[in-house]
């Protein structure tokens, strides 16, 4: 799921996100399907945690991580969050 709008990258997190991955997780269920939410865009360690929490199974940070000025402590760091 696109958690930003397609097209680049570094581009703003849309709340409206937390809803969606819920949504899709009812979904999920009521089907009994086997399928993982993936979250592609605006990922950080800020939003990393409600984002699982909401439903989430798979986080795509490569901004929050390329862009740092430390990628391994970055991904440490997220690693711990969750």
């Amino acid at each position: 799921m696109m958690s930003v709008n397609p097209g680049f990258g570094g581009q703003k997190f849309i709340e409206n996100t937390y809803k969606k991955v819920r949504q899709l997780k009812e979904i999920i269920a009521e089907n009994e399907a086997h399928t993982l939410i993936e979250i592609d865009g605006g990922v950080n360690a800020h939003n990393a945690r409600p984002l699982l929490e909401a439903g989430a199974d798979v986080l795509v940070a490569g901004s929050f991580v390329f862009k740092s000025v430390d990628p391994l402590g970055t991904i440490e760091e997220l690693k711990a969050i969750v």
